[in-house]
Protein backbone atom coordinates (compact mmCIF):
# COMPACT_ATOMS: atom_id res chain seq x y z
CA UNK A 1 0.00 0.00 0.00
CA UNK A 2 1.33 3.60 -0.64
CA UNK A 3 2.06 6.14 1.67
CA UNK A 4 -0.58 8.20 1.09
CA UNK A 5 -2.91 5.15 1.52
CA UNK A 6 -1.35 3.52 4.31
CA UNK A 7 -2.26 6.67 6.34
CA UNK A 8 -5.10 7.32 4.86
CA UNK A 9 -6.20 3.69 6.22
CA UNK A 10 -4.35 3.99 9.33
CA UNK A 11 -7.06 7.06 10.19
CA UNK A 12 -10.09 5.36 9.08
CA UNK A 13 -9.17 2.09 11.29
CA UNK A 14 -8.94 4.95 14.03
CA UNK A 15 -11.78 5.25 16.87
CA UNK A 16 -13.86 8.08 16.15
CA UNK A 17 -14.67 11.30 18.11
CA UNK A 18 -13.21 13.99 19.62
CA UNK A 19 -10.89 12.75 22.27
CA UNK A 20 -8.66 11.76 19.28
CA UNK A 21 -6.34 14.50 18.32
CA UNK A 22 -5.13 15.09 14.58
CA UNK A 23 -1.75 17.09 14.85
CA UNK A 24 0.01 19.22 12.33
CA UNK A 25 2.88 21.12 11.98
CA UNK A 26 3.12 23.45 9.70
CA UNK A 27 5.71 24.06 7.80
CA UNK A 28 7.15 21.49 5.75
CA UNK A 29 4.19 19.01 7.03
CA UNK A 30 1.15 20.30 5.25
CA UNK A 31 2.72 23.07 3.34
CA UNK A 32 5.93 22.82 1.29
CA UNK A 33 9.05 24.91 2.04
CA UNK A 34 8.93 27.86 5.24
CA UNK A 35 5.94 30.27 5.34
CA UNK A 36 8.80 32.36 7.09
CA UNK A 37 10.50 33.41 3.98
CA UNK A 38 7.10 34.30 2.36
CA UNK A 39 6.49 36.41 5.42
CA UNK A 40 9.98 38.33 5.63
CA UNK A 41 10.42 39.17 1.97
CA UNK A 42 6.68 40.80 2.74
CA UNK A 43 8.03 42.76 5.38
CA UNK A 44 11.02 44.13 2.98
CA UNK A 45 8.16 45.14 0.28
CA UNK A 46 6.66 46.50 3.25
CA UNK A 47 9.43 48.96 4.73
CA UNK A 48 9.02 47.31 7.98
CA UNK A 49 12.70 45.42 7.91
CA UNK A 50 15.54 47.50 6.98
CA UNK A 51 18.23 45.96 4.82
CA UNK A 52 20.43 46.20 7.68
CA UNK A 53 17.58 44.24 9.54
CA UNK A 54 17.63 42.23 7.18
CA UNK A 55 21.31 40.94 7.27
CA UNK A 56 20.49 40.40 11.38
CA UNK A 57 17.80 38.42 11.16
CA UNK A 58 19.73 35.89 8.51
CA UNK A 59 22.64 35.93 10.81
CA UNK A 60 20.04 34.83 13.05
CA UNK A 61 18.36 32.54 11.56
CA UNK A 62 21.93 30.87 10.52
CA UNK A 63 23.01 30.87 13.96
CA UNK A 64 20.07 28.53 14.42
CA UNK A 65 20.16 26.38 12.12
CA UNK A 66 24.05 25.93 13.64
CA UNK A 67 22.50 25.47 16.53
CA UNK A 68 24.34 28.22 18.03
CA UNK A 69 21.17 29.97 19.26
CA UNK A 70 17.39 29.04 20.59
CA UNK A 71 14.24 29.60 19.25
CA UNK A 72 13.22 31.94 20.98
CA UNK A 73 16.48 34.48 20.81
CA UNK A 74 15.65 34.35 17.13
CA UNK A 75 12.42 35.20 17.33
CA UNK A 76 13.20 38.17 19.96
CA UNK A 77 15.55 39.61 17.29
CA UNK A 78 12.50 39.53 14.81
CA UNK A 79 10.01 41.01 17.08
CA UNK A 80 12.11 43.88 18.00
CA UNK A 81 12.36 44.82 14.32
CA UNK A 82 8.14 45.18 14.59
CA UNK A 83 8.12 47.26 17.85
CA UNK A 84 5.41 50.14 17.21
CA UNK A 85 3.54 48.68 14.23
CA UNK A 86 -0.02 48.09 14.73
CA UNK A 87 -1.47 44.47 14.96
CA UNK A 88 -3.83 45.30 12.39
CA UNK A 89 -1.62 45.79 9.13
CA UNK A 90 -0.36 42.01 9.94
CA UNK A 91 -3.78 40.13 9.87
CA UNK A 92 -4.31 42.02 6.32
CA UNK A 93 -0.35 40.74 5.82
CA UNK A 94 -1.35 37.21 6.54
CA UNK A 95 -4.23 37.20 4.31
CA UNK A 96 -2.57 38.58 1.36
CA UNK A 97 0.07 36.24 2.52
CA UNK A 98 -2.08 33.29 2.28
CA UNK A 99 -3.55 34.24 -1.12
CA UNK A 100 -0.93 35.07 -3.18
CA UNK A 101 1.80 32.88 -1.81
CA UNK A 102 0.79 30.14 0.56
CA UNK A 103 -2.07 28.86 -0.58
CA UNK A 104 -0.74 26.98 -3.13
CA UNK A 105 2.06 25.12 -1.31
CA UNK A 106 -0.69 23.78 0.87
CA UNK A 107 -0.04 20.03 0.19
CA UNK A 108 -3.30 18.35 -1.34
CA UNK A 109 -2.17 14.66 0.93
CA UNK A 110 -2.10 16.83 3.70
CA UNK A 111 -5.38 18.27 2.89
CA UNK A 112 -7.03 14.89 2.58
CA UNK A 113 -5.66 13.62 5.93
CA UNK A 114 -7.09 16.79 7.20
CA UNK A 115 -10.23 15.89 5.76
CA UNK A 116 -10.49 12.52 6.95
CA UNK A 117 -9.56 12.94 10.42
CA UNK A 118 -12.81 15.60 10.37
CA UNK A 119 -14.52 12.51 9.00
CA UNK A 120 -13.96 10.65 11.72
CA UNK A 121 -14.87 13.38 14.10
CA UNK A 122 -11.26 13.85 15.58
CA UNK A 123 -10.12 17.51 16.77
CA UNK A 124 -7.49 18.70 13.79
CA UNK A 125 -4.59 21.18 15.72
CA UNK A 126 -1.83 23.01 14.16
CA UNK A 127 0.82 23.43 16.74
CA UNK A 128 3.14 25.64 14.94
CA UNK A 129 6.40 27.68 16.14
CA UNK A 130 5.06 30.19 13.51
CA UNK A 131 3.09 33.09 13.89
CA UNK A 132 -0.30 33.25 13.51
CA UNK A 133 0.16 35.69 10.46
CA UNK A 134 1.54 32.57 8.83
CA UNK A 135 -0.92 30.21 10.07
CA UNK A 136 -4.29 31.34 10.89
CA UNK A 137 -5.64 31.64 6.93
CA UNK A 138 -4.42 28.58 6.23
CA UNK A 139 -6.09 26.77 9.02
CA UNK A 140 -9.26 28.32 8.09
CA UNK A 141 -9.05 27.15 4.54
CA UNK A 142 -8.46 23.66 5.67
CA UNK A 143 -11.26 23.42 8.52
CA UNK A 144 -9.35 23.76 11.57
CA UNK A 145 -10.13 25.25 14.43
CA UNK A 146 -7.50 24.82 16.73
CA UNK A 147 -3.83 27.31 16.02
CA UNK A 148 -1.46 26.58 18.90
CA UNK A 149 1.80 28.64 17.51
CA UNK A 150 3.90 31.56 18.63
CA UNK A 151 2.63 35.23 19.45
CA UNK A 152 4.56 38.70 19.28
CA UNK A 153 3.34 40.89 22.41
CA UNK A 154 0.97 43.60 21.56
CA UNK A 155 -0.41 46.38 23.82
CA UNK A 156 -2.95 48.64 23.06
CA UNK A 157 -2.89 47.34 19.46
CA UNK A 158 0.95 47.77 18.83
CA UNK A 159 3.48 45.22 18.94
CA UNK A 160 6.06 45.96 22.11
CA UNK A 161 9.10 44.29 20.27
CA UNK A 162 9.20 41.05 22.74
CA UNK A 163 7.87 37.65 22.40
CA UNK A 164 4.96 36.00 24.73
CA UNK A 165 7.18 33.04 26.31
CA UNK A 166 7.24 30.21 26.55
CA UNK A 167 7.43 29.97 22.56
CA UNK A 168 5.52 27.23 20.71
CA UNK A 169 8.86 24.98 19.70
CA UNK A 170 10.97 21.65 21.24
CA UNK A 171 8.78 21.63 24.91
CA UNK A 172 6.68 24.50 24.13
CA UNK A 173 4.94 21.92 21.45
CA UNK A 174 4.35 19.52 24.01
CA UNK A 175 2.83 21.94 26.91
CA UNK A 176 0.22 23.16 24.18
CA UNK A 177 -0.77 19.86 23.06
CA UNK A 178 -0.83 18.57 26.49
CA UNK A 179 -3.28 21.73 27.35
CA UNK A 180 -5.30 21.33 24.28
CA UNK A 181 -5.83 17.56 25.56
CA UNK A 182 -6.90 19.00 29.19
CA UNK A 183 -8.86 21.51 27.74
CA UNK A 184 -10.97 19.00 25.19
CA UNK A 185 -10.59 15.68 27.28
CA UNK A 186 -8.44 14.16 24.66
CA UNK A 187 -5.72 11.56 25.19
CA UNK A 188 -2.78 12.06 23.61
CA UNK A 189 -1.55 8.33 23.28
CA UNK A 190 -4.29 8.00 21.22
CA UNK A 191 -3.55 10.65 18.87
CA UNK A 192 -1.46 11.62 16.03
CA UNK A 193 1.60 13.89 15.43
CA UNK A 194 2.64 14.56 11.33
CA UNK A 195 5.67 16.74 11.50
CA UNK A 196 8.87 17.19 9.19
CA UNK A 197 11.71 18.07 11.50
CA UNK A 198 13.53 16.58 14.60
CA UNK A 199 12.67 19.58 16.56
CA UNK A 200 9.30 18.06 16.99
CA UNK A 201 11.01 14.74 18.28
CA UNK A 202 9.49 15.41 21.76
CA UNK A 203 6.00 15.84 20.54
CA UNK A 204 6.37 13.22 17.98
CA UNK A 205 7.43 10.96 21.01
CA UNK A 206 4.24 12.23 23.06
CA UNK A 207 2.12 10.97 20.63
CA UNK A 208 0.36 7.52 20.13
CA UNK A 209 1.01 7.25 16.56
CA UNK A 210 3.88 9.44 15.57
CA UNK A 211 4.40 9.94 11.77
CA UNK A 212 7.43 11.44 9.50
CA UNK A 213 5.61 13.45 6.79
CA UNK A 214 8.24 14.85 3.93
CA UNK A 215 11.23 13.77 6.83
CA UNK A 216 14.50 15.57 6.69
CA UNK A 217 16.93 13.25 6.29
CA UNK A 218 17.75 12.75 9.88
CA UNK A 219 14.42 12.46 10.84
CA UNK A 220 13.54 9.47 8.38
CA UNK A 221 16.05 7.77 9.83
CA UNK A 222 14.70 8.33 13.32
CA UNK A 223 11.55 7.34 12.12
CA UNK A 224 12.35 4.11 10.25
CA UNK A 225 14.93 2.99 12.68
CA UNK A 226 11.17 3.38 15.32
CA UNK A 227 9.36 2.22 12.89
CA UNK A 228 7.12 4.94 12.51
CA UNK A 229 5.33 5.88 9.38
CA UNK A 230 7.22 7.31 6.81
CA UNK A 231 6.05 9.25 3.56
CA UNK A 232 7.35 12.16 1.58
CA UNK A 233 4.87 14.23 -1.14
CA UNK A 234 6.49 15.73 -4.58
CA UNK A 235 2.64 17.16 -5.55
CA UNK A 236 4.33 20.44 -4.27
CA UNK A 237 7.89 22.12 -3.71
CA UNK A 238 10.56 22.57 -6.16
CA UNK A 239 9.70 21.14 -10.02
CA UNK A 240 12.00 18.53 -11.67
CA UNK A 241 13.30 20.14 -14.94
CA UNK A 242 10.93 17.02 -16.86
CA UNK A 243 7.63 18.36 -14.56
CA UNK A 244 8.57 22.03 -16.41
CA UNK A 245 9.53 20.80 -20.36
CA UNK A 246 6.27 18.78 -20.05
CA UNK A 247 4.39 22.00 -18.86
CA UNK A 248 5.69 24.43 -21.50
CA UNK A 249 5.04 21.86 -24.41
CA UNK A 250 1.74 21.30 -22.59
CA UNK A 251 0.92 24.85 -22.79
CA UNK A 252 2.15 25.25 -26.21
CA UNK A 253 -0.01 22.72 -27.41
CA UNK A 254 -2.47 24.80 -27.90
CA UNK A 255 -1.05 26.71 -30.43
CA UNK A 256 0.20 23.55 -32.42
CA UNK A 257 -2.87 21.95 -32.12
CA UNK A 258 -4.64 24.81 -33.42
CA UNK A 259 -2.02 25.10 -36.55
CA UNK A 260 -2.98 21.26 -37.30
CA UNK A 261 -6.48 22.40 -37.91
CA UNK A 262 -5.44 24.02 -40.86
CA UNK A 263 -5.21 21.37 -43.35
CA UNK A 264 -8.23 20.44 -42.15
CA UNK A 265 -9.89 24.05 -43.03
CA UNK A 266 -8.19 24.03 -45.95
CA UNK A 267 -9.79 20.55 -47.61
CA UNK A 268 -12.85 21.00 -45.80
CA UNK A 269 -13.92 24.65 -45.79
CA UNK A 270 -15.46 24.11 -42.49
CA UNK A 271 -13.75 25.91 -39.64
CA UNK A 272 -16.42 24.46 -37.76
CA UNK A 273 -14.41 21.25 -38.14
CA UNK A 274 -11.08 22.46 -38.02
CA UNK A 275 -11.95 24.06 -34.81
CA UNK A 276 -13.13 20.68 -33.56
CA UNK A 277 -10.12 18.97 -34.83
CA UNK A 278 -8.18 20.99 -33.23
CA UNK A 279 -10.15 21.01 -29.99
CA UNK A 280 -9.56 17.34 -29.23
CA UNK A 281 -6.12 17.24 -30.12
CA UNK A 282 -4.90 19.81 -27.83
CA UNK A 283 -6.94 17.96 -25.14
CA UNK A 284 -5.65 14.54 -26.09
CA UNK A 285 -1.66 16.09 -26.43
CA UNK A 286 -1.85 18.81 -23.02
CA UNK A 287 -3.38 15.77 -20.69
CA UNK A 288 -0.51 13.24 -21.92
CA UNK A 289 2.11 15.45 -21.58
CA UNK A 290 1.16 16.62 -18.38
CA UNK A 291 0.00 12.36 -17.32
CA UNK A 292 -3.34 13.85 -16.25
CA UNK A 293 -6.05 11.23 -16.37
CA UNK A 294 -9.61 11.88 -15.31
CA UNK A 295 -11.99 9.71 -12.92
CA UNK A 296 -15.21 10.82 -14.46
CA UNK A 297 -18.74 10.17 -13.42
CA UNK A 298 -22.00 11.28 -14.75
CA UNK A 299 -20.42 10.90 -18.60
CA UNK A 300 -24.04 11.10 -20.12
CA UNK A 301 -24.82 14.19 -19.38
CA UNK A 302 -22.13 16.25 -20.89
CA UNK A 303 -23.83 14.31 -24.57
CA UNK A 304 -27.55 14.42 -23.44
CA UNK A 305 -28.94 17.70 -24.06
CA UNK A 306 -26.55 19.83 -26.68
CA UNK A 307 -26.60 22.70 -27.26
CA UNK A 308 -26.20 23.81 -23.28
CA UNK A 309 -24.07 26.12 -21.44
CA UNK A 310 -21.58 24.13 -19.14
CA UNK A 311 -20.38 25.33 -15.85
CA UNK A 312 -17.62 24.23 -14.25
CA UNK A 313 -16.14 25.72 -10.48
CA UNK A 314 -12.65 27.01 -11.29
CA UNK A 315 -9.27 25.87 -9.64
CA UNK A 316 -6.61 26.01 -11.60
CA UNK A 317 -4.99 26.50 -15.43
CA UNK A 318 -5.60 22.51 -15.58
CA UNK A 319 -9.29 23.17 -16.06
CA UNK A 320 -8.94 24.50 -19.62
CA UNK A 321 -7.14 20.91 -20.62
CA UNK A 322 -9.97 18.92 -18.49
CA UNK A 323 -12.98 21.01 -20.08
CA UNK A 324 -11.19 20.03 -23.55
CA UNK A 325 -11.16 16.37 -22.83
CA UNK A 326 -14.71 16.13 -21.09
CA UNK A 327 -16.44 18.52 -24.53
CA UNK A 328 -14.39 17.36 -27.29
CA UNK A 329 -16.50 19.39 -29.93
CA UNK A 330 -18.75 22.18 -30.76
CA UNK A 331 -18.12 24.40 -28.15
CA UNK A 332 -17.67 28.37 -27.82
CA UNK A 333 -16.13 29.64 -24.34
CA UNK A 334 -15.54 33.07 -22.30
CA UNK A 335 -12.32 34.22 -20.83
CA UNK A 336 -10.75 37.23 -19.56
CA UNK A 337 -9.40 40.06 -21.48
CA UNK A 338 -6.05 39.96 -19.82
CA UNK A 339 -5.14 36.84 -21.87
CA UNK A 340 -4.97 39.00 -24.92
CA UNK A 341 -3.12 41.59 -23.33
CA UNK A 342 -0.35 39.25 -21.41
CA UNK A 343 -0.05 36.48 -24.12
CA UNK A 344 -1.51 38.06 -27.46
CA UNK A 345 -0.09 34.57 -29.81
CA UNK A 346 -1.95 32.41 -27.01
CA UNK A 347 -5.01 34.91 -26.91
CA UNK A 348 -5.36 34.90 -30.66
CA UNK A 349 -5.48 31.51 -30.74
CA UNK A 350 -8.01 31.10 -28.42
CA UNK A 351 -10.13 33.62 -30.10
CA UNK A 352 -10.03 31.83 -33.48
CA UNK A 353 -10.97 28.67 -31.37
CA UNK A 354 -14.48 30.30 -30.52
CA UNK A 355 -13.47 32.11 -27.05
CA UNK A 356 -15.35 35.21 -26.10
CA UNK A 357 -13.01 37.79 -24.32
CA UNK A 358 -14.45 40.15 -21.34
CA UNK A 359 -14.10 42.91 -18.87
CA UNK A 360 -14.79 41.48 -15.73
CA UNK A 361 -14.16 44.85 -14.26
CA UNK A 362 -17.11 46.52 -16.63
CA UNK A 363 -20.42 44.32 -16.09
CA UNK A 364 -22.17 46.25 -18.96
CA UNK A 365 -19.32 45.45 -21.14
CA UNK A 366 -19.30 41.83 -20.23
CA UNK A 367 -23.21 41.54 -20.92
CA UNK A 368 -22.77 42.79 -23.96
CA UNK A 369 -19.63 40.87 -24.92
CA UNK A 370 -21.36 37.85 -24.52
CA UNK A 371 -24.59 38.22 -26.67
CA UNK A 372 -23.45 37.44 -29.54
CA UNK A 373 -23.05 33.31 -27.90
CA UNK A 374 -26.50 33.77 -28.08
CA UNK A 375 -26.51 33.32 -31.45
CA UNK A 376 -24.17 30.97 -31.61
CA UNK A 377 -26.13 28.61 -29.69
CA UNK A 378 -29.61 29.15 -31.53
CA UNK A 379 -27.62 29.47 -35.39
CA UNK A 380 -24.70 27.19 -34.89
CA UNK A 381 -26.09 24.78 -32.47
CA UNK A 382 -22.73 24.97 -30.56
CA UNK A 383 -22.83 24.32 -26.33
CA UNK A 384 -20.83 27.36 -24.41
CA UNK A 385 -18.95 26.84 -21.20
CA UNK A 386 -18.35 29.33 -17.97
CA UNK A 387 -16.83 29.80 -14.68
CA UNK A 388 -19.30 31.36 -13.24
CA UNK A 389 -17.11 32.48 -10.53
CA UNK A 390 -14.87 34.47 -12.77
CA UNK A 391 -11.27 33.73 -11.89
CA UNK A 392 -9.36 30.49 -10.34
CA UNK A 393 -9.89 30.13 -6.30
CA UNK A 394 -6.83 29.81 -4.03
CA UNK A 395 -8.34 26.34 -2.62
CA UNK A 396 -11.64 24.23 -3.21
CA UNK A 397 -13.50 26.47 -1.46
CA UNK A 398 -16.16 28.10 -4.33
CA UNK A 399 -16.29 31.84 -4.67
CA UNK A 400 -19.62 33.09 -5.33
CA UNK A 401 -21.63 32.59 -8.86
CA UNK A 402 -21.63 35.55 -11.24
CA UNK A 403 -25.31 35.39 -13.38
CA UNK A 404 -23.96 35.91 -16.68
CA UNK A 405 -24.02 31.88 -17.34
CA UNK A 406 -27.51 32.13 -16.24
CA UNK A 407 -29.02 34.46 -17.88
CA UNK A 408 -26.97 32.95 -21.11
CA UNK A 409 -28.52 29.92 -20.81
CA UNK A 410 -32.19 31.26 -19.85
CA UNK A 411 -31.93 34.01 -23.16
CA UNK A 412 -30.72 31.70 -25.63
CA UNK A 413 -33.66 28.83 -24.01
CA UNK A 414 -30.84 25.35 -23.42
CA UNK A 415 -29.89 24.00 -19.92
CA UNK A 416 -27.29 24.62 -17.48
CA UNK A 417 -25.27 21.04 -17.56
CA UNK A 418 -22.59 21.26 -14.03
CA UNK A 419 -19.62 20.21 -14.13
CA UNK A 420 -17.96 19.53 -10.75
CA UNK A 421 -14.07 19.16 -10.38
CA UNK A 422 -13.13 18.30 -7.25
CA UNK A 423 -8.82 18.24 -7.36
CA UNK A 424 -7.46 19.99 -10.30
CA UNK A 425 -5.54 22.08 -8.05
CA UNK A 426 -3.18 18.72 -7.28
CA UNK A 427 -2.43 19.25 -11.14
CA UNK A 428 -1.69 23.23 -10.50
CA UNK A 429 -2.82 25.29 -7.71
CA UNK A 430 -3.39 29.12 -8.54
CA UNK A 431 0.04 31.06 -9.35
CA UNK A 432 1.64 27.99 -10.25
CA UNK A 433 3.32 27.44 -13.38
CA UNK A 434 4.16 23.94 -13.29
CA UNK A 435 1.55 20.87 -14.18
CA UNK A 436 1.91 18.04 -12.32
CA UNK A 437 0.76 14.56 -12.94
CA UNK A 438 -2.40 13.83 -10.97
CA UNK A 439 -5.87 11.82 -11.42
CA UNK A 440 -8.47 14.59 -11.63
CA UNK A 441 -12.33 13.50 -10.57
CA UNK A 442 -15.01 15.05 -11.84
CA UNK A 443 -18.82 14.55 -11.90
CA UNK A 444 -21.15 16.19 -14.23
CA UNK A 445 -24.28 16.63 -12.83
CA UNK A 446 -27.73 16.47 -14.40
CA UNK A 447 -29.17 19.10 -16.95
CA UNK A 448 -30.77 21.52 -15.29
CA UNK A 449 -33.95 23.25 -16.78
CA UNK A 450 -34.40 26.52 -17.18
CA UNK A 451 -37.35 26.60 -19.10
CA UNK A 452 -39.43 28.46 -16.48
CA UNK A 453 -36.79 30.73 -15.13
CA UNK A 454 -37.29 34.54 -15.04
CA UNK A 455 -34.92 37.59 -14.07
CA UNK A 456 -37.53 38.14 -11.08
CA UNK A 457 -36.14 34.36 -10.07
CA UNK A 458 -32.29 34.38 -11.34
CA UNK A 459 -30.66 34.73 -8.07
CA UNK A 460 -32.90 31.61 -6.58
CA UNK A 461 -31.38 29.70 -9.95
CA UNK A 462 -28.32 30.71 -9.04
CA UNK A 463 -28.33 29.72 -5.71
CA UNK A 464 -29.96 26.30 -6.63
CA UNK A 465 -26.76 25.53 -8.99
CA UNK A 466 -24.36 26.72 -6.85
CA UNK A 467 -25.85 24.42 -3.47
CA UNK A 468 -25.80 21.29 -6.26
CA UNK A 469 -21.81 22.20 -6.35
CA UNK A 470 -21.80 22.39 -3.18
CA UNK A 471 -23.21 19.23 -1.95
CA UNK A 472 -21.18 17.25 -4.49
CA UNK A 473 -18.72 19.16 -2.68
CA UNK A 474 -19.19 18.84 0.89
CA UNK A 475 -19.24 22.69 1.32
CA UNK A 476 -21.58 24.37 3.29
CA UNK A 477 -24.87 25.48 0.99
CA UNK A 478 -26.57 28.82 0.58
CA UNK A 479 -29.58 29.67 2.49
CA UNK A 480 -32.08 31.94 0.50
CA UNK A 481 -31.93 35.41 1.99
CA UNK A 482 -35.55 36.34 3.27
CA UNK A 483 -36.94 39.48 1.66
CA UNK A 484 -38.90 42.53 3.66
CA UNK A 485 -42.64 42.26 4.00
CA UNK A 486 -43.44 45.28 5.79
CA UNK A 487 -41.43 48.94 5.98
CA UNK A 488 -40.57 48.39 9.54
CA UNK A 489 -36.92 49.53 9.50
CA UNK A 490 -34.92 46.27 9.98
CA UNK A 491 -32.63 45.93 12.75
CA UNK A 492 -28.60 46.21 12.03
CA UNK A 493 -26.91 42.56 12.62
CA UNK A 494 -22.97 42.69 12.82
CA UNK A 495 -21.51 41.34 9.74
CA UNK A 496 -20.74 37.78 10.41
CA UNK A 497 -16.25 37.18 11.27
CA UNK A 498 -14.75 35.13 8.56
CA UNK A 499 -13.31 32.01 9.52
CA UNK A 500 -9.67 33.30 9.16
CA UNK A 501 -10.85 35.88 11.89
CA UNK A 502 -12.82 33.40 14.34
CA UNK A 503 -10.08 30.99 14.08
CA UNK A 504 -7.67 34.56 15.33
CA UNK A 505 -9.89 35.40 18.07
CA UNK A 506 -10.13 31.92 19.32
CA UNK A 507 -6.26 31.45 19.59
CA UNK A 508 -5.98 35.42 21.35
CA UNK A 509 -7.78 34.19 24.03
CA UNK A 510 -5.44 31.53 24.70
CA UNK A 511 -2.44 33.68 25.44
Amino acid sequence: MSGIKQLLNDIENAPNGSHVVAIFDFDGTLIAGYSATAFIREQLKRGDLSVRQFVELMRAMTNFGLGNMRFSGMMAINAQFMRGIEEETYHEVGKQLYTKQIARLIYPESRALVEAHRAKGHTVAIISSATPYQVVNAAADLGIDHVLCTHLEVENGTFTGGVVSPTCFGQGKVDAAESLATELRADLNKSFFYSDSTDDLLLLERVGHPRALNPSDRLERIARGRQWPVTKFGSRGRPTLTQFIRSIAATTSLVTSFVAGLPVYALTGSKRESQNFSFSLFADTASALVGMDLDVTGEEHLWSHRPAVFVFNHQSKADVIIIAKLLRRDIAGVGKKEIKKDTPVLGKVLELGGLVFIDRADGQSAINAMKPLIDVIRNEGKSVVMAPEGTRTVSPAMAPFKKGAFHLAMQAGVPIIPIVIYNSGDVAPKGDFVLRSATVKVEALPPVDTGQWSLETMDEHVREVRNMFARALGQPEQTLRKTLTTKTKPKVKPKAKPKAEAVRKRIVKKQ
